[in-house]
């Protein structure tokens, strides 16, 4: 079961299973989910009465994402540093900070301002899961629990999918971000009681913010670093460009879909995408055959998001969808290529850097798909918007898969 009951010191800690005070940390990871896929919902309401075009709707989009990616190497120190437990509570307070402010906004810029606060206080909720599977659980059954945590954590798009949707057209898309408030303050209650951290645990070696850095400098230096993170900076941001930004949107205005109608899509989606990484990380591959799966289910998202971008009716982009959420599971097999391509010292700040680069790559496809459709609607063609930015989507995978097969890959 789990590595935690050696000694007197560790005695008290034994009593509560880690598999509880793992569950509580998913309450807030689940949170993180419902924050980076509110858009989706909250978007046609938000761009009516802040007259956003699609390349400021694709930047507060992106805001939450390149907050929590530019924290990745903090939180990673933090956790070093304090544990995982004190770090979480540090942290997640600024989602409810930051979703107040998202509520009260009167402006662009507030709202903006509100995606990068939750973006900073929802920085640790994956990384603490990941430390804390590394710290508790055996070696071997790292690539099936963290895919047990992210099928868990991807239930929070479950909050942000008919249930939003009937918030923001009954209420307010305002009404929405007092509901993830409200929710977000419980869940840092639940980790505040639950999780404790066996002394026997904590890191023994404490190391500066300059060593941190030089450390992260020596992982990009190896050959094989750059080729991993090009394709983690993509496969991801699809699938959130997909669900957390341009699902809604495009239903509702391309297929004449109502907001709850969209927000019943984005729920079959999200409970298809729950079913992936626990399925990827239980049966996917081991060695160079987890590498090949890898490398499979990007080219099968390329063909997805390209018919998506040509579909002739919505049945052919819900069944997309569908596939996407289902096939962007084996994102667990990437944490799992990473845990086996760097030493085991060396494990917690690769994977620190591979949230940053998922995260960050969020950021830049989102800003950058809605760029592009505003120069696909600005255009003296006047191209389909949605087209654009799911065929810029499209072409950021194959770019990240190029990278991935033709730069070194670790022995």
């Amino acid at each position: 079961m789990s590595v935690q009951s050696t000694g007197a010191r560790g005695a008290s800690f034994a009593a509560r299973p880690a598999w509880v005070m793992l569950a509580a940390l998913c309450s807030a990871f689940m949170l993180s989910h419902a924050y980076r896929t509110a858009a989706a919902m909250m978007a046609g309401r938000m761009q009516a009465d802040f007259s956003l075009t699609p390349q400021q709707l694709g930047s507060y989009a992106g805001a939450f994402h390149f907050a929590f990616g530019a924290m990745q190497l903090f939180v990673g120190l933090a956790i070093d540093l304090h544990g995982v437990r004190r770090t979480m509570l540090a942290t997640f307070p600024l989602a409810v900070v930051g979703a107040l402010v998202s509520a009260l906004a009167h402006s662009y810029p507030l709202v903006v301002l509100g995606q990068v606060l939750i973006g900073v206080g929802c920085s640790a909720a994956f990384l603490v899961c990941t430390v804390f599977i590394t710290r508790y659980f055996a070696p071997e059954r790292f690539a099936s629990v963290s895919g047990i945590v992210l099928g868990i954590g991807g239930g929070g798009m479950l909050l942000t999918a008919t249930p939003l949707a009937w918030v923001v057209q009954e209420v307010s898309w305002r009404a929405g971000f007092l509901v993830l408030a409200a929710l977000s303050a419980l869940a840092w209650l639940l980790i505040f009681v639950v999780v404790r951290e066996s002394p026997l645990q904590q890191p023994r070696q404490r190391e500066s913010l300059g060593a941190a850095v030089r450390g992260m400098a020596r992982l990009m230096a190896l050959p094989y670093t750059i080729g991993i993170m090009a394709l983690g900076a993509v496969t991801y941001a699809a699938f959130m460009s997909l669900r957390g930004l341009w699902l809604g949107p495009l239903l509702v205005e391309r297929y004449g879909y109502t907001l709850v109608e969209s927000g019943n899509v984005a729920l079959l989606v999200s409970v298809v995408s729950i079913m992936g990484p626990p399925l990827f990380g239980r049966f996917g591959p081991q060695g160079k055959g987890r590498r090949r799966w890898i490398v499979s289910c990007t080219f099968a998202l390329v063909g997805l998001f390209v018919a998506m971008a040509l579909a002739p009716n919505a049945g052919a982009v819900l069944a997309c969808s569908l596939l996407v959420g289902f096939l962007s599971g084996f994102i667990v097999l990437q944490y799992a290529d990473v845990r086996a391509s760097y030493p085991i010292a060396l494990t917690g700040r690769a994977m620190s850097l591979l949230n940053m680069a998922m995260f960050l790559g969020v950021a830049l496809v989102q800003w950058l798909s809605g760029a592009v459709a505003s120069l696909a609607h600005a255009s003296s063609w006047h191209a389909d918007i949605y087209s654009a930015a799911l065929g810029l989507i499209a072409a950021t995978l194959v770019l990240g898969v190029i990278a991935f097969v033709c730069l070194p890959a670790p022995d």
